[in-house]
């Protein structure tokens, strides 16, 4: 966990203070990173920062806000921190919704919130066994980084984990229309039969989620290609394509699904530890 929490305050919750700490829940670092170099000297490539004048130096570049073409008014970090957003210290809940009500398209990123000593652990306990057995979440807005955010805190979905979820949300214009996207798409038909085999298909692949089960396959494809032109290697070869045929008759897909072979857990731990080895 990091040292410094992303944000510091007071949960409110009618009369209810809770103060307490914010974490991010994620790792963003995680993820494969290139340089650009130049191709004929293998030096790394450096950006300048320039202006109509010229280059600029670091020290130099302040926030400006464009209220007319290129016209700017000229913010300072330190006015924008003297900014007095209420949502800066406490995150009003504003209301409580069900768990269900809120889409998927909504969540952006996770955060833990831990309380700042152990009375505010106490009220920490209570809301979150509160929150798990009515299976509601709060609905709140705090700000950090430079911005407010629309956030929900909730129960952790495992019930030996302590403090309570929070979930950064999008705001209703971040979102995109899908009837821009999906006005083309036409409500084809089916019949109880073709529905039948679908809900078969999916209860026989049903099973307990396991995180660990996957892993970021390309992050280490590119580290053994990396690997292997270090020490002057062969290349990895590429993992063969199954060319598939085209569904024709989507019954024929269904049942052919269907009766093919379910792999038993030992035989997806087997095919798990092989992955790792590789």
């Amino acid at each position: 966990m990091p040292t410094r929490p992303t944000w510091s305050g007071s949960i409110q919750i009618s009369l209810v203070s809770i103060s307490v700490n914010i974490f991010p829940a994620t790792n963003p670092g995680r993820q494969v990173e290139f340089h650009q170099i130049d191709r004929k000297t293998h030096k790394r490539v450096h950006h300048q920062i320039i202006d109509e004048s010229g280059e600029v130096e670091k020290a130099d570049i302040v926030k400006g806000f464009e209220y007319a073409k290129d016209k700017y008014i000229e913010i300072d970090p330190d006015e924008l921190k003297a900014l007095r957003i209420p949502t800066a210290t406490t995150m009003q809940i504003k209301q409580f919704v069900k768990a269900d009500e809120i889409s998927s398209a909504l969540y952006d990123r996770p955060y833990f919130v831990t309380p700042k000593d152990e009375v505010q652990a106490k009220a920490l306990s209570i809301m979150r066994k509160a929150l798990a057995q009515t299976d509601t979440l709060g609905i709140g807005e705090i700000a950090f980084s430079g911005r407010e955010h629309l956030v929900a805190i909730a129960a952790p979905l495992d019930p030996k984990q302590k403090g309570l979820m929070l979930y950064m949300l999008r705001y209703d214009d971040e979102l995109r229309d899908p009837k821009l996207t999906l006005s083309g798409v036409k409500e084809a038909s089916v019949d109880a039969d073709e529905l039948a085999l679908a809900k078969q298909l999916i209860a026989k692949s049903t099973s307990k989620f396991d995180l660990s089960a996957y892993q970021n396959d390309y992050e280490s494809a590119v580290k053994k290609l990396v690997d292997a032109k270090r020490k002057g290697r062969s290349l990895p070869e590429p993992e063969p394509v199954t060319t598939k045929t085209k569904v024709v008759n989507i019954m024929d897909a269904l049942r052919s699904s269907l009766a093919k072979d379910k792999p038993t857990k030992a035989t997806s731990k087997v095919a798990r530890k092989k992955r790792k080895v590789a």
